[in-house]
Parts: C-alpha cells; structure tokens; sequence
C-alpha cells in the first residue's frame, strides 16, 4: 500500500505543472476569472480587486518601497519577511540588545520600536489612463522625446489629471501614471503613504534566517522568514509622522488566516509587487545578460563575499556590521547563477529567436516593414554597446558597489573657496555640513579595516581584466608611484586620505588645508571613478532613445499578432496577482521534491558549529515535546514552508499567498535557483516560489515567542 501512494505521488509530481505565467493586472482580472476558477479559485475578480469598494488588494501594501506587506488585523498589524525588515531590527540592535540574535517582541504597544524613514504604501485606485496618455504625447513635436517613458513627465501628467486641490486635501495621497508594454499602454495609480510604521516583533536570526545563504534561492526549505509590523496614523486615520499621539490604523481591509493548511494541487494566489522581469527580451539581450551582466557579477560579487564571510566569523560586531551587506551581496549573486542555468537549461536564445521568426514571417504576410526594422535596430545595438557595457558592468560590480570608501563625500568646492577667502563663519558651516556627510558614511555599521582589504582584493582584479587604458585616470597612480601594487595604493589612501580614519578627519578639522582637499587620494579616487562612470553612462545614453524606440515597436508587435492571446506587461514595482498551485517539483533525473517541509527538516539541518544552521534550545524542546498546538499537520507534524508555481520575483518578497477563498496560507519569501530564469521565460516545470507556512509563522509567535496576545487580535479560520 505504501509503495502505491509513493507511485501516485511520483505521478502527480511527474505531470505538467497547471499554472498560468503572468504577473497580472489587477483591473485585468475578470478576463483571467473562469480560468483562476477552474484551477480551484471559490471567489470572484471583484473579490481580489474592486474599484468601487474594499476588495483584497486593500490589504496588501507595498513595504519600504522594496518588499510587500500584509494586513492582518483591524489594528494596523502588518506581516512581511524577516529579510524585509532586517534593516530596521539591525538598526535596534546592539551588542547589548542582539535583537539579530535573540529577536524581539514588544510587550506592548507602547514598546513597539518607531522606525525613520520606513513607509508603507496602500493602492487607493488603478485607471487605465491610455488614452489620456497618448493624446498629451502627440503635442510633443521632439521625435528624439523619451517622454513617453519619462517618470518625470509621466508623474506630472498625473498630477494635471487629479489636480493640486485634490492632492492638497488627502493627506499622504500621491499619484503616478507608469508605462507598460514599452510604453504602449499606461495605468495610473493613487497611493497613500503612511511613515509611522514600528516593530512589533521578529523571531532570532535562526529562525528567521534558518539556512542563511547557503539555503538561499534553494528548495527544500526551513526558514521562518517573517516579521512583525504595525502601522500608525493620528487620530482621522490619515498619514503622519512619527507621534507618541498616534493611534493604530484602522484599515479598509484585513485578512483572514487559515489554519486549515495546504495539500499539493491546491489553489494558491499571491498579490504583491513584484520589481523587475525581462519577459520581452530579444535573443541578443538573452545572450549580452548571460555573458556579461550574470558573469560579471558572479565573479566579482563571488570575491567580495569571501572576504567579507571571513571577517564576520572573525568578529561579532563586524557580523552585525556587515551581514545586511553580505545578505545583499549573495542574493543577486546567487540569481545571477541561477539565470545561467535556466538560460542554458531551456536555451531562452532558441525561444527567442523563434519568437522573432514568428513575428517576422507574420510581418511579412501583413507586409509590415515597422517590426523587421526594430529587430534590426535592436541586434545592431546590442552589439555595438558590448564594450561599453562590460566595462560599466566591471566597473559597478568591482568598484562601486564593492569598495564602501567610493561613497565619501567629495563636494568640498565651498568649503575650499571658504578657507580660501577666509571666512571663518562660512567655513564652520561648511566644515560641519562635511562632517554630516562623513558620519552619514562612516556609520556604525562601516569598518574601515574590512573596506581597505575588500578594495584591494577588488582592485587587483578589476585591473587584471579591464585594459589600463580603459580605467579611471587616477589609478595611473598605481604603475606611476606604486609599481603596480594595489596594496601598498590602497594603504596609501586610507593613510593619507582625511575620510581614512576618525583620527584622520579629526586632524583635517581642527586645521583645514586647501591642499589637504585638492590633493586628497580618496577625493582624487572617487572623483575618477565617479568620472568614469559618467562617461561609460553616456556612451551607453546613446543608445537608449533608439533602442526603447525599437523594443516599443517589437513589443507592439508581439501585442498585435497574438491579439488573441492575453499577454501580461513586464513587472515594475506595480501592484499584480499571479497564481497557480501549491506543488512540488523534479529538480533532476532521478529527484523529486515534496511541496511542504516540517520542522523535521530543520532538525535534520542543524549544525552548532555553522551560524547558519544553528537552532534555539527553545525550538528543540518544543520538537521534542511535540507541543505544536492548533498549528499541526494532520499527521502530527509542524509545518513550516511549501512552494507553489505561483510566478513570482523579486519584489514579491512578503507577499501575501492566499488559498482559493482568499484567506491567508503563507509568506512568500524566495524562490528556488532553478526558476529564477523566470524573468526572463517561466519555467512551469522548474519554477516555485518558496513560502513560509502561515501555521509555522504563528506557531513561532504563539509557542516560542509567547506573544500570543498578538494573535487575539488576529482573523483565525479552521475551516
């Protein structure tokens, strides 16, 4: 009998994957209803989003302007990842309060941390503004415009259609009309922004942060990747800055949570914002983002990272310091590799290629000379802007984003005409404008000796591979005075430099010298890369108004000779749902991979001597206790994540998935290395989105963390 139900397992594992590709449109979504329906989905598109009244979208939030959040309760209480929020427990915490470490969980609301700077954002309204678009675009006369897809123009053509009066009048409220399908269709959105958001509670780094970056982008996976927000708004319920006055928000809309858990094939459904994806790429961009921006940054982020992961297993404060930056660092690093294979795996050039063959043999039979010319346009310009964009690519990843001293203040024009004219009122003020600049880069979570050995690793191979001639001017000085030996160069600047030490800046203060500014090696570095750069940005310039000229017309065409086929825009940060089913997926022959882990698993995972892998002594005790409360599986086991083959990138971080009566099911967190290529073209076979168990999320609260009161405050469904 047991070997019967692995059989069937294997079976249901081995069929297609039903899912749809498409990160949708809200507005879109009654032409997608009698197909999310006939995949399990029990609501209707009024349900999901509605123009005239509260609808699900009303619960989901764009957070921090990078990750998605979920309202859960009528008090403001928002749920998104514990990576999503890992700046703001990291800026509270200290080697005394390792709110990292242990986590942390307010007692009450009066405990619940402010964080400045942090916002949510709720979508009031999306119109397909079309239409009004196009007509204010043919007053333009400059056949060069890129006004069509100028943020800058775009948003002030909102603000013509709503008016000042009605911005004036909602406090919080803005309004942005975004281009779609390379500028062929356009949407405007009214959002309200809320600032005074504060941390309720977020579970200890091994928890939160199970598996680290060597689970990072994999399935099977163990994380508890969650934290706990609320929002506040004064006293009407309208946006505000931070107040002790403020009151929770009361929102429009809350989700309900179920309890029920998930089997494989369900339905499931995620709403969230996801950033970027490249669906309408031709086979020539296929190749340049293979060859050079994935490879590019693979082996250069790949150096960074090591001398990086050393020094923190050196330090602990040099771990609290940097594991925000070396998180950062590996997750591009990791989808850069994961890219590759799906490109090489399903050989995306191939697909391509045949893409532009259907459309060219289409064009050819409606003689239509428009599409055959912007493919033209577009391979010619791909391959003349090859050397440009290696070198920015080189330059971005080996210098900029890896030195941390490239982001010193190098505006000093001022101050040295004040010390010049020797005027001592202008000069303090100058004085202490730079040092706000400096301390602003100089924060505690910067070590200097960390950056100085990163720099020379980075420099020793950005000039291995980019040819002297091609480099900044300044880093002549390396052959020049140095004999080629970056070491003894990077010495030599956090030596001389005012920014090379406190000790340093503190000398330059007390006695300021035009001399110490005009020949500063730091200032003199960062003033030729920052030159550099401007220079390969224009280069690549250019290229652009011909090429989003070209790619506008490739994509009309594709629009217009699959009319009968509903195509999605590209991802951009704007509101969409996508959906599909919870379900496994075979990684490779041989291998398969069920769609739900335990807490077996993170057992099974754990390893002391490995921060990674390293579980709380409480987590155990509760394992071996089995005290999993109302929160098990029906065999007895604690969940704590599934994948679906909902289509998902980055973005989508903290994204709600919500099962087929639109009640809340889980997290959404990563996605496996195998469908990262979905950007480019979704691998229904491959691709998951990783999703941390809504059961294991309260089970952490309730059990472990004992903030149970958060949860009484909660929808809870058991049906």
């Amino acid at each position: 009998m047991k070997r019967i139900f692995l059989s069937l397992a294997v079976i249901f594992l081995t069929l297609p994957a039903i899912a749809d590709e498409g990160m949708w449109m809200l507005p879109l979504l009654k032409q997608k209803q009698a197909d999310m329906q006939r995949l399990g989905l029990n609501l209707n598109a009024e349900d999901l989003y509605n123009p005239d009244g509260p609808s699900l979208k009303d619960a989901v939030v764009h957070f921090g302007g990078g990750c998605t959040g979920e309202i859960v309760s009528p008090d403001g209480l928002l749920l998104t990842n514990h990576h999503c929020g890992y700046g703001q427990i990291q800026q509270h915490s200290t080697l005394e309060n390792d709110y990292l470490t242990h986590g942390f969980w307010a007692t009450s609301r009066e405990k619940e941390l402010p964080n400045p700077g942090l916002t949510v954002t709720f979508i009031e309204a999306i119109d397909d503004v079309t239409d009004y678009v196009k007509k204010e675009l043919e007053k333009d006369t400059d056949p060069n415009s890129m006004n069509y897809l100028s943020p800058r123009y775009l948003n002030g053509l909102a603000r013509e259609k709503v008016g000042e009066p009605f911005l004036q009048n909602n406090p919080g409220i803005s309004v942005e009309i975004r281009a779609f399908y390379g500028g062929n269709q356009y949407y405007m959105f009214t959002k309200k922004t809320y600032s005074d958001i504060r941390l309720v509670g977020a579970p200890p780094s091994s928890i939160g942060k199970f598996g680290a970056d060597t689970d990072n982008w994999e399935w099977p996976r163990h994380t508890g990747d969650f934290s706990v927000f609320r929002i506040y708004a004064d006293a009407n319920g309208n946006p505000a800055p931070y107040a002790e006055t403020n009151v929770p928000l009361r929102p429009k809309k809350w989700l309900k949570i179920s309890l029920k858990g998930i089997q494989e094939n369900d339905y499931a459904m995620m709403i969230g914002f996801p950033g970027t994806t490249k669906k309408y790429y031709t086979s020539w961009e296929v190749e340049e983002r293979r060859d050079i921006d994935n490879a590019v940054r693979i082996s250069m982020r790949e150096l960074r990272q090591q001398v990086m992961l050393e020094e923190m297993l050196k330090d602990p404060a040099v771990r609290i310091q940097y594991s925000s930056k070396y998180a950062g660092s590996t997750n591009a690093y990791k989808n850069a590799i994961g890219t590759n294979w799906a490109i090489g795996k399903r050989d995306f050039e191939q697909v391509k290629k045949e893409e532009q063959e259907r459309l060219l043999a289409w064009a050819k039979t409606h003689n239509l000379t428009e599409y055959p010319e912007a493919l033209q346009a577009i391979e010619k310009m791909v391959n003349d802007r090859k050397d440009l964009r290696y070198r920015q690519w080189m330059l971005d990843e080996g210098i900029q984003r890896s030195i941390e001293f490239v982001r010193v203040p190098i505006k000093t024009e001022a101050l040295i005409e004040a010390i010049k004219n020797k005027d001592k009122t202008e000069q303090a003020k100058q004085l202490d404008a730079l040092e706000t600049a400096y301390r602003r880069f100089a924060d505690k979570n910067y070590a200097p000796e960390v950056d100085k050995k990163i720099a020379k690793v980075m420099l020793a191979e950005y000039r291995r591979l980019i040819p002297a001639a091609s480099q900044p001017a300044y880093f002549a000085q390396i052959d020049k005075k140095f004999k080629g030996d970056v070491n003894q160069f990077v010495d030599y600047l956090f030596e001389k430099s005012i920014y090379g030490s406190e000790a340093n800046f503190n000398r330059f203060k007390n006695r300021p010298t035009v001399k110490a500014l005009e020949e500063d090696p730091m200032i003199l570095f960062v003033r030729s890369v920052t030159e550099e750069r401007q220079a390969l940005n224009q280069g690549l310039q250019d290229f652009d108004a011909a090429y989003a000229l070209a790619h506008r017309s490739y994509v009309k065409g594709l629009l217009e000779m699959d009319r009968e086929k509903m195509n999605f825009p590209d991802a951009n940060s704007t509101m969409r749902l996508t959906y599909g089913q919870v379900k496994g997926y075979i990684p490779r022959d041989a291998v398969y991979y069920d769609a739900q882990t335990t807490l077996e698993g993170v057992m099974e995972k754990e390893d002391p001597n490995n921060w990674e892998f390293v579980v709380p002594d409480k987590l155990k005790e509760l394992y071996k206790a089995k005290d999993f409360g109302r929160y098990q599986m029906a065999d007895g086991r604690m969940p704590v994540a599934f994948c679906a083959t909902t289509h998902s990138t980055g973005g989508n971080s903290g994204s709600p998935v919500l099962n087929a009566n639109g009640e809340l099911i889980g997290i959404n967190f990563d996605r496996n290395w195998e469908g990262v290529g979905g950007d480019i073209q979704y691998l229904p076979d491959y691709q998951r989105s990783i999703i941390v168990d809504i059961r294991y999320v309260l089970f952490v609260m309730d059990k472990y963390a004992e903030a149970n009161y958060l949860l009484e405050e909660m929808d809870l469904v058991n049906e």
